[in-house]
């Protein structure tokens, strides 16, 4: 039975990463031992799991079904063993955390260093990044999202929001004036983020959600440049607040459009594709939803 358990471990990872040689890596054993115990198990089923060729894999009408049930079969094992030892017990063991670079580095750090300080037998690995990382596929436990929404199958919890903010130096705005409505945007110099999907910014305008165009000579993949360049006026830039907050406290940027809303984003943690999560990553989750809340801690600073 263990074996079998282990079989459709196996085959859940390699579902999920869509890759033998991944999951391989990440078990750190040879691609062929991995090969053998799926193909071990769809000889016992009877039925093909995987179709496989050089560059692609995907599941058989059986192996989606069976997948869904490997899921709820590990996720109930694993929970009654976390209930009878892990629970009574504090955390121990490593946490691979991605989380954005800004978000990360300006409001998460001294928060994540508490933790680790809370939980001594905790290793937390983290990689502090813009870019979209595969959960399963990189081996990470759980990744950090600021988004107005989540890509669909997501296994996601809502730890906090942040609102969205339009900012400007005041050496800008004396150049170039103040925009009045947000259409007036096109005639200035905005900052673009790269990571965006399009070039635009939505606005509720007369009571209804407007995408309104923007352009602008200067763009980067990162809030915190986008950020210096407002500051050294070269333009108007929109970005989160756990981003402008200090900056316009300290009046070295004047907030815009304070009568047009932007839409509020969500800050999600985001698990691997299986359902169970271990104690120490769920304790980390706890731990960030209680302190980041909603409205965040810094926007009630």
């Amino acid at each position: 039975m263990m074996d079998r358990l282990l079989a459709m471990e196996t085959f859940v990872r390699v579902a999920e990463a869509g890759s033998f040689a991944a999951v391989a890596e990440r078990l750190n054993l040879a691609r062929s031992v991995v090969t053998r115990q799926i193909a071990a198990l769809e000889a016992h089923l009877g039925v093909k799991l995987l179709t496989r060729s050089t560059r692609s894999l995907h599941l058989t009408p059986e192996g989606a079904a069976y997948l869904e049930k490997c899921r709820d079969i590990l996720g109930l094992v694993a929970a009654a063993e976390g209930d009878l030892a892990g629970e009574r017990q504090a955390p121990r063991g490593v946490i691979r955390m991605s989380l954005p670079m800004s978000l990360g580095l300006r409001r998460l750090m001294p928060l994540l260093a508490d933790f680790a300080g809370l939980y001594p037998e905790v290793e937390v690995v983290l990689e502090f990044s813009d870019r979209r990382v595969n959960l399963v596929e990189e081996g990470f436990d759980l990744a950090l999202r600021v988004s107005t929404r989540l890509d669909p199958g997501s296994v996601a919890r809502r730890l906090g929001t942040s609102r969205m903010a339009v900012v400007a130096a005041p050496a800008y705005l004396e150049r170039h004036g103040h925009p009045a409505r947000p259409e007036a945007l096109l005639e200035h110099q905005c900052l673009g983020y790269t990571l965006a999907p399009q070039s635009s910014w939505t606005f509720l305008i007369d009571g209804v959600w407007r995408s309104v165009p923007v352009r602008g000579r200067f763009q980067a993949n990162n809030g915190d440049a986008l950020l210096e360049a407002a500051e050294r006026g070269l333009g108007i830039t929109c970005q989160p607040t756990f981003i402008t907050a200090e900056a316009v406290r300290a009046g070295r940027l004047l907030q815009l459009l304070p009568d047009f809303p932007l839409p509020e984003l969500d800050i999600h943690a985001l698990f691997p594709g299986h359902r169970y999560l271990p104690h120490r990553v769920r304790v980390l989750a706890d731990y960030l939803a209680e302190r980041i809340g909603s409205p965040p801690f810094w926007e009630r600073a």
